[in-house]
């Protein structure tokens, strides 16, 4: 019975999956790569936009952890 139900569960999961985050990878699949060109001067300032917002992310993370 048990089984019937994690196959019955998973089926529905899988079909869930498909059906929504379908078009979503495949969006992501579409625009994988850019289609204009950027200089070494924007690549290298989003880069360093991207750590810089992990970077806060981190510290966000890590005052949450240490007032618990």
């Amino acid at each position: 019975m048990l089984s019937r139900f994690l196959s019955r569960c998973g089926t529905q999961w899988k079909e869930f999956s498909e059906k929504h985050f379908g078009k979503i990878l495949e969006i992501n699949r579409r625009y994988r790569k850019p289609r204009i060109q950027t200089s070494r001067w924007v690549w290298a300032t989003l880069l360093f936009l991207r750590l810089y917002l992990l970077f806060l992310v981190g510290i966000l993370f890590f005052k949450f952890f240490t007032l618990l």
